[in-house]
Order: C-alpha cells, then structure tokens, then sequence
C-alpha cells in the first residue's frame, strides 16, 4: 500500500469531515477511531481510494510516510494528553504532531515543550467554521515551529477556506502556542459580536414589538450592507424559522439560557492576566453566565416591573441608526481582541501578522464578514502597533457611527433592556479615546487608605501624602 501522506486520530464529526476534506485534494490520509466501530462506519459510509483505515495505533503509524504527520482531533484537555502519550512510543524524531482541537494555549505550550524534548515537533492549530468549515474549507490559524508548519502546509494550504481574494485562510501565526491563542481571541470576538447583535435584536422586539418575520428582514437588510458576515446571514434563517411543534416562530420556543464551552470564558482571563481591558468580550461571557439563572431572572422580573419609554425615534430611523450603532460596536470589539494579541506576542515574543490574521478570518470562520477585508488591508499599510482606532479610514467611520451607538444605548437603557455589549463597546472606545480618566481620583484615594503612593503630572518619581496633617 502506498503511504499516507497525513494521518487523522478521532472521527467525530469534526475529524470525520476534515479527513473527507483532505481526502477531497486527492490527499492519502489514515484513520484511526478508538472505537473501531466508528471507523468501519465511517468508512462504510465514506470510504475512497484516498482514505485508509487502521484498526490499532501501530497499524496506523505504519502506514505514514516520514516525517509522520498526524492530526488530533478529539475532546480538549485529558483526551489530548492521553493520545499523545500513546503516540510517544511509536514515532520518530522529526514527525510532527498537530492538535486540531479547541485547546487552551496553556495545555498548548507545555505540550510543544515535552514533544521538543522526545525531538518531535508539535503544532497547536485553530479550526473555525464548524463541522461545514472543516469539511468545505475552515479557517486554520497553525502555530509550532516554521519547520513543522512547512511540512503540513501543502494539505494545510489545499483544504482551507478562500480570502476574498481567492488564497487560502491559513497562515503561520507563530511559535509554540500562538496559533491556540489566536483561534481562542477569535472565538472571544465571536462571543462580542453574537452578543451585540443579540441586543439588537432585544431592542428591535421588545421596544418595537416586531416579529420574527419582520426581524428577519431587518438582519437581511444590514446583510445586504456593511455589516455582511456569516453570523447576520445566518441570523436571517434563524429569525424566520417556524417552528416544526408549535403555531409560530422556532425563536420564541428557544429558551433563554446561551451555553458555552469556555474559549470566551479563557480570553477573558489572560486579558486579565495580561492585564489588558476587553469589556465588550468579557461582558458577553458574563451575559452568558446570567443567561444560565432562568429560574431567578423569572422570579425577579415579578418583583421589578420595568417601565417602557416610548422612544421618540420612528422604526424606519432606528432600523437605519441601529446598523450604524452594531458597526461601531462590532469594530471596538474586533479591537480589543486585536489588541489582546498584540500584546500577547509581546509577552511571548510572537510574531503575528495581525494584517494575516484578518486575512485568514475573510473566509471559513465564523466571524468571516466583509469588514475583515477592510481591516486586513488596512493592517497591511499601518505600523505593526497600531491600534484599530488609529487606522485613518476606521476613524473616520467612527466618528459618524459612535453617536449613534451612543443613541442605541440610551434607548435600551431608558427601556431596561440590558445593553452591556452595546454600553462596553462604547465604554471602552470613550476610555480608550480619553486624554484624561479619572484614574487620579482612584490614585488619590489609594495612597489615603494605603500609602500606595501616586506619580505627579509635574515631577518625576513616586509621592505619597500625609493626609492627616
């Protein structure tokens, strides 16, 4: 039998449709399930010229060419951990390991590190785009060594998705653990920007009080615009679905209550660690959590009636000022993820293209929208540390875009409609915009309580203030 060009361990959904992917390129690939049969079914039900199955780890080792290239593709944390160390036996110095799963970048980085160790090379790779991305084309953000990336990178390059230019939505992000990190900042963004269009959606429904049909035409109108991505596409069908049960709309029988299997939840943290502010992605994990407690949100919506302000703005103008409001709010949460990065290659000694990154995300993500090709050229001409509110064509659309986002809030506020992806975007964009914050205010009262001293405005070193005197 010839040899396989790559290898594939897992076939769940997910590796089941990236092995047909890779397949597809006319690609030799082995498979191999722990379970043997999901591996008969898989290829009873797929099974080419091009797909090989192996019944025990050895066989399936045996049957890559050298350096092996073998692709992980099972649940995050100890399953990982637990291929790995069955693998560890059977190969050779320089075959290359890469963990497709969403891992967190720390299990990332210790894990490059004990391959490195046995001389095998590891690459922790970010998968966007869902059980159709890994099939059609996904988004695949690889980090390792360069080495490592050059040896995967004609399959890597065939099966990913296409920019707007047609290359391919895969690039080397950089060393160790960077390729985990971006993929876990891009599903940050992605829980920002979900959130953001789920309070447009409040406001549309319940200041409004349209319906399920006429709030779908309204996200086919902004998908129609600049706000063209994959998530307002789909938004469309989600909103105009009838429900196959009941009498009306699948939107009304969906209980309120978002789960989430924690890549938002990670970059909140090491924003925190990093000591960098992403409000917008932070608050939308935190909207998450609320999400959860049905049962006292339900009780305490009898204690506290909420009173409903007519707004002053007819339908046709909110619809209008509401686009401009979720553009603004979705480019301050793609830049606080932007930023998030740029400071962790710092820390990690990285070296991201945040030009690429945007690049890759044109096609097969979940985030994919037209405005990544906007924000890839314009990353392309700008100084590696440039923030996003810097890049001359962005500032110019957010200064006429962010008073209307200052109008949305309001009008959800004065509705009680809870608007914290809304209010952070614009939070974060006046604090991040401010010459001066209020943080003397805070510098003050901590050398009060805690002689934790304060810096001057006119003089250089540290002062503290007897306040006593």
């Amino acid at each position: 039998m010839e040899k396989s060009n790559i290898g594939l361990i897992g076939l769940g959904v997910m590796g089941s449709n990236l092995s047909r992917n890779i397949a597809s390129k006319k690609f030799h690939i082995s498979v191999y399930n722990r379970t043997t049969e999901v591996t008969d079914e898989f290829i009873k039900e797929h099974g080419n010229e091009y797909i090989h199955p192996a019944k025990t780890l050895e066989e399936f080792v045996d049957q890559l060419e050298v350096p092996r290239k073998i692709i992980i593709l099972v649940k995050a944390g100890k399953a990982v951990d637990a291929v790995i160390e069955k693998l560890m036996p059977l190969l050779e110095k320089g075959d290359v390991v890469i963990d497709c799963g969403n891992s967190n970048f720390n299990n990332t980085l210790r894990r490059f590190d004990a391959l490195k160790e046995k001389g095998l090379q590891f690459i922790g790779c970010g998968v966007s785009g869902g059980e159709e991305g890994a099939l059609h084309g996904p988004s695949l953000m690889p980090g390792g060594t360069l080495e490592a990336w050059n040896t995967i990178k004609n399959i890597f390059e065939s099966i990913a998705a296409r920019d707007f230019s047609g290359g391919p939505c895969v690039t080397y992000i950089g060393d160790n653990a960077a390729g985990h990190y971006v993929k876990m900042v891009h599903n940050g963004i992605e829980y920002g920007v979900m959130q953001i269009m789920a309070e447009g959606y409040d406001i549309l429904k319940n200041v409004y009080k349209l319906d399920p049909p006429k709030l779908s035409e309204i996200f086919k109108k902004y998908n129609d615009g600049k706000l063209k991505s994959y998530l307002f596409e789909i938004s469309i069908e989600v909103l105009a679905r009838k429900d196959e049960f009941e009498d009306g709309y699948l939107i009304d029988y969906i209980l309120d209550r978002a789960a989430q299997k924690g890549t938002g939840k990670w970059t909140a943290i090491d924003a925190l660690k990093q000591g960098e502010a992403i409000p917008t992605i932070t608050e939308a994990v935190f909207a998450r959590f609320i999400s959860s407690h049905k049962d006292l949100r339900t009780n305490l919506s009898k204690k506290y009636q909420k009173e409903k302000i007519k707004t002053d703005m007819d339908l046709d103008t909110f619809v209008s000022t509401l686009e401009d409001a979720l553009y603004a709010a979705m480019l301050s949460s793609y830049a606080q993820g932007y930023h998030l990065i740029r400071e962790a290659a710092k820390e990690n000694k990285w070296d991201i293209d945040i030009a690429e990154v945007s690049r890759i995300w044109e096609g097969g993500c979940i985030i994919r929208a037209d405005i990544l090709n906007v924000l890839h050229k314009a990353f392309e001409k700008a100084n590696k540390d440039t923030h996003l509110f810097e890049i001359p064509e962005l500032a110019k659309d957010l200064q006429r875009t962010i008073p209307l986002l200052r109008k949305t809030v309001t009008l959800g506020v004065q509705n009680g409609i809870p608007v914290s992806g809304l209010s952070t975007a614009l939070s974060y964009f006046d604090a991040i915009t401010s010459k001066q914050v209020p943080a003397n205010f805070i510098q003050g009262l901590r050398d009060y309580f805690g002689a934790h001293t304060y810096k001057r405005t006119d003089k250089e070193g540290a002062f503290h203030t007897d306040w006593n005197i």
